[in-house]
């Protein structure tokens, strides 16, 4: 019997924040992705091979993949938000940014940005997790796989065929499948034929092994922490099975591929294993009468620092309000939250909002993206890396990004406004995120995979609808003002909004109104205020902010 037990898997992120959730461009198929891993490697001294610079690939995208450069840009910038890096290097990049007087000068900053040229095909190819293939959109599912198991039931126990980015059954089942087109793309041009496929003894370098750790990481201490994939591939007790050969420093193609093949299982600290062994909280205060269902599960008290997990599904006339270390760096997924408020006042590291109504999001910065999907009538206000909507209705989002949002398929009726919040430790967050409060690009969305014009699809909030949203909580924290200002015509409509509320405020101490007067006339203010508080909703949002005894001790914890 082995003394370890060796457990890889397929890693959640690159498939959470980097899949863009689009059907991929027709030339991100295999046939083109090997020409490029062969073109990218024979221009080795003119900035493609190991490192790929910006203006190679966007010669490869535009040039030869027919793709438009924001659509370049936008695949090779996402990539690069998955690079591991210190907050204080995304602060510097951000002010390097902010530094660029016009469109050249960015552009030269923009050309001395590089990727790993191995894991950015790999990251290519993985943009067909999202492919809509003609079986799919005639049955409305895929065909079943004789290598896949069942699909991993949506949040509401219905099977999920269509938002993959978070099914970590989708993810393996994808990998299995493509695991030899994925190998193939990290061979050098020699080992293959000139059909370009593999030979029996074709040898993959260190660095092809080492490029597998964008999608693959495993563990032999029963997950208790995690190994990079490279590592324990040239283990010594590992060597064997995975085909390395310390002599030669090069890795058996066919021994890695079936060592892969027979080993690759669930994430164990992906979405399914959250749902079913992930600590269950109760985090939701509730209104009076409403029947209890809402489901908060997250994995931080067992995962990794990098694989925390939170997921909330089924928020109904709620409110839920947390900030918490539990929270600092984690992915979240809000799904089927119905006129409800939730506040997620912690740094984190990618926030995804699918199938949701009536409902308002009040995020602490994102680090990469958040990404709405399916929902309707709901606002987000959040400082993020990047927006991504899709197949939503009637959307409100105040937003601090460094890079446009981006609008997707399906959407009608998308509002963008400038962020108007601020809580006592936003800043502290921010600066944790690397996000800075320059460049800010929330008013100039870029539209892809999209029929309509722009114009039919969003708008920008009109300077006199804009109003200050307030975070009704008691904290501790130097931030005492919205990061950055606001937009010059937003400060001018706020500043008039004030302006009248001091006329108001003049015409009644000058009215001259007896006590009794006063008196009924506040009765009568307060009668149509609250009238107005039913009527809108803010009832609820009122009642739902007086915390029990259990509740006041979470929102904290």
């Amino acid at each position: 019997m082995e003394p370890y037990n060796v457990n890889l898997w397929v890693k959640s992120e690159p498939f959470i924040v980097g899949a863009l959730p689009i059907p991929p461009p027709s030339k991100f198929s295999m046939y083109y992705l090997r020409k490029m891993a062969t073109y990218v490697r024979t221009r080795a001294d003119d900035g493609c091979y190991p490192k790929l610079f910006w203006p190679l690939w966007k010669h490869i995208a535009c040039g030869k993949l027919q793709l438009a450069e924001d659509l370049a840009w936008l695949y090779f910038e996402t990539f690069d938000s998955l690079v591991e890096r210190t907050s204080q290097e995304r602060l510097e990049r951000a002010e390097a940014m902010s530094n660029c007087t016009s469109n050249e000068e960015m552009e030269k900053l923009k050309n001395k940005m590089s990727v790993d040229t191995l894991q950015f095909l790999l990251f290519l190819y993985i943009q067909q997790l999202n492919k809509v293939s003609l079986r799919t959109s005639l049955i409305g599912e895929e065909w079943p796989s004789p290598r896949a198991k069942s699909p991993s039931p949506d949040l509401d126990g219905k099977a999920n065929s269509q938002n993959k980015n978070w099914d970590d059954q989708a993810h393996l089942s994808f990998v299995q499948t493509h695991l030899s087109d994925l190998l193939e793309l990290l061979l050098d041009p020699e080992q293959l034929t000139a059909s370009s496929h593999t030979v029996h003894d074709s040898l993959l370098s260190p660095d092809a092994v080492k490029s597998l750790g964008l999608l693959i990481e495993g563990s032999i201490d029963r997950n208790r922490s995690v190994d990079s994939f490279f590592s324990l591939a040239i283990w010594q007790p590992l060597r064997a099975k995975s085909g390395y050969s310390k002599l030669s420093n090069m890795f058996s193609f066919n021994i890695l591929h079936s060592w892969l093949k027979n080993t690759l299982g669930l994430n164990p600290f992906g979405m399914s294993a959250c749902l079913k062994f992930g600590k269950k909280l109760a985090w939701a205060q509730q209104v009076e009468g409403t029947t209890k269902r809402a489901k908060i599960a997250c994995n931080t008290h067992m995962a990794p620092e990098a694989h925390k997990i939170l997921i909330m599904t089924q928020v109904y006339k709620e409110t839920v309000a947390k900030s918490s270390e539990r929270l600092v760096g984690a992915h979240v997924k809000l799904h089927r939250c119905c006129d409800s408020y939730v506040y997620l006042l912690s740094p984190l590291r990618s926030v995804t909002i699918d199938k949701c109504r009536n409902s308002t999001f009040v995020l602490g910065p994102v680090q990469a993206t958040v990404n709405i999907h399916g929902s309707d009538n709901v606002k987000v206000i959040a400082v993020c890396h990047r927006l991504t909507a899709s197949s939503s209705v009637m959307c409100t989002f105040h937003t601090l990004t460094p890079t446009r949002p981006v609008i997707l398929s399906g959407n009608e009726n998308l509002t963008f406004a400038p962020f108007n919040t601020h809580y006592p430790t936003l800043e502290d967050h921010m600066a944790w995120t690397g996000l800075a409060t320059v460049p800010n690009y929330w008013n100039h969305p870029m539209c892809l995979g999209t029929e309509n014009s722009g114009e039919k699809l969003f708008h920008l909030l009109a300077p006199r609808e804009f109003h200050i949203f307030t975070v009704p909580f008691e904290m501790e924290g130097d931030t005492t003002e919205i990061p950055g200002g606001l937009p010059l015509p937003y400060e001018k409509a706020l500043s008039r909004q004030k302006q009248k509320l001091e006329m108001w405020q003049k015409m009644m101490k000058e009215a001259g109104l007896s006590n009794e007067q006063k008196y009924y006339f506040q009765k009568l203010v307060e009668k149509e205020f609250h009238q107005w508080l039913i009527e809108t909703g803010h009832r609820q949002e009122l009642d739902n902010l007086i915390p029990t005894a259990a509740s006041s001790k979470q929102t904290a914890g």
